[in-house]
């Protein structure tokens, strides 16, 4: 195993459309919605230590949520939790992993990936991902992981590339645009071309060659973390960053730097991936009955003349079903949503709504 792999694991969401079981104070990165005895974090975590050292992976994250992490993966060291003050977006806790982990190894190859995505081939993962940190270590470049789609799905970015490669791999691409979620026409259009990816939101690049981007694309968000060489890794590392946060912009690293850099490449890969941005990808992933219906955890749950149905309830309550068709039923923290599958996308209109008429008591 390669000593300067390194990991950063985004874990600062809070998971709104998976309400009533994501909450602000438990999202849905700490939570097992596959009933398989694991957090979506703790199978993240796991599928690294495949990749780097265990003391190479580092999780950044809202400090509200470093207790859950520190309950969630013990073999973590404290050094190993970036505690973020404030929610910034990507760009911002990636600027401070990246200087964090030049700090300990200026030599470091760095995967970034989200805590709670899943992946079902993780071989073919874990080929990708080391593939594409031999490449980041061998040129001055910014690569990320492009999935082959399966259809014209508009809730994903999409990424077109060209067949330019890089001279020490002719199967990663130079990347000619990122383009937000698309309108279902042009994402037909994306797909029958051929040369269009999803977006997955996983990048790999060497520690130098992330910092000069943001050098040269952020150089506020650069200097602002770059006041920190002598902090980092040290007890002066907390209130840096708390300082550090108060002057950042809220900006992704797509806008902030992927978008602009002339040094972008793309991996097109096939590995199961799924962002579960929505009640629809775990009904997708979940295993389903004869007649549709995914139901998590299923032992006391009984279903009549019900189908396709999206069901997640507590392990200790009897629920029965009589009729209900293409729903998406979910009970937890003593809240009952009862939403037709294809009004899902309105579950983070409702939670403004319940926050705004009852407070942040269900939120």
């Amino acid at each position: 195993m390669n000593k300067n792999n390194y990991a950063l694991i985004m874990a600062g969401g809070v998971g709104s459309r998976f309400w009533p079981v994501s909450r602000t104070a438990y999202p849905k990165q700490f939570i097992d919605f596959f009933g398989i005895g694991k957090t979506l974090i703790q199978s993240t975590y796991e599928r690294f230590l495949r990749i780097c050292p265990p003391e190479n992976i580092f999780i950044v994250t809202n400090e509200i949520y470093t207790d859950i992490i520190r309950e969630q993966l013990p073999d973590l060291a404290e050094n190993q939790i970036l505690a973020e003050p404030i929610m910034r977006n990507t760009a911002p806790c990636i600027s401070y992993g990246s200087m964090k982990i030049a700090d300990i190894n200026p030599n470091a190859t760095i995967v970034v990936a989200p805590s709670d995505h899943t992946i079902t081939n993780q071989e073919a993962f874990i080929e990708a991902i080391e593939q594409s940190l031999k490449a980041a270590a061998e040129n001055d470049c910014l690569i990320t992981l492009g999935i082959k789609p399966s259809r014209p799905d508009t809730g994903y970015g999409y990424i077109q590339y060209i067949e330019n490669t890089l001279p020490s791999d002719d199967q990663i691409h130079k990347v000619k645009i990122f383009t937000e979620k698309p309108n279902l026409e042009l994402a037909k259009s994306f797909v029958q071309s051929g040369d269009f990816l999803w977006n997955a939101g996983i990048f790999i690049w060497s520690a130098s060659a992330i910092n000069k981007a943001f050098f040269k694309h952020l150089p506020d968000m650069y200097e602002i973390f770059s006041q920190g060489n002598g902090a980092y890794n040290t007890e002066s590392e907390l209130e840096f960053v708390g300082s550090a946060y108060q002057q950042c912009t809220n900006i992704s690293i797509d806008f902030g730097i992927m978008e602009k850099a002339d040094n972008v490449y793309v991996l097109p890969a096939d590995f199961g991936w799924s962002d579960l941005g929505t009640w629809a990808s775990i009904y997708e992933i979940a295993e389903h009955d004869y007649v549709g219906n995914a139901v998590i955890p299923s032992e006391q749950v009984m279903m009549f003349d019900s189908s396709n149905c999206m069901v997640n309830v507590p392990k200790d309550k009897l629920v029965i079903l009589q009729g209900l068709h293409d729903y998406i039923v979910v009970e937890s923290n003593n809240t009952l949503l009862i939403c037709p599958r294809t009004e899902e996308q309105s579950i983070k209109q409702v939670v403004a709504d319940v926050k705004s008429k009852f407070g942040t008591r269900f939120i």
